[in-house]
C-alpha cells in the first residue's frame, strides 16, 4: 500500500507542477496554438482547428518529462 500512496502523491505533484506551467504560459502569451504547423480554417458557418504543430511539440516534451521521471523512479 505505501508504494501505491507514493505514487498517487506523485502524480498529485506533477499534475500541479503541469497546472502551474499551463497557468504561467498563458501569463507568458507563449505562441501555443499559433504555431507555423497550426491550421485554422473557416467561413462564417463553421470554424475548424487543426494544432498539428502545438500537438507535436507537446508530445515531444511530455517524453521527456516522463522519461526523465520514470529514470529517477527506478533508481
Amino acid at each position: 500500500m505505501d508504494s501505491i500512496g507514493r505514487y498517487i502523491i506523485l502524480f498529485g505533484v506533477v499534475l500541479i507542477i503541469i497546472g502551474g506551467l499551463v497557468l504561467l504560459a498563458g501569463r507568458l502569451n507563449l505562441p501555443l496554438g499559433r504555431l507555423p504547423g497550426d491550421f485554422h480554417f473557416g467561413n462564417d458557418k463553421a470554424n475548424v482547428y487543426m494544432p498539428c504543430a502545438t500537438s507535436i511539440l507537446l508530445s515531444i516534451l511530455l517524453t521527456v518529462l516522463l522519461n526523465v521521471i520514470v529514470r529517477f523512479i527506478n533508481k
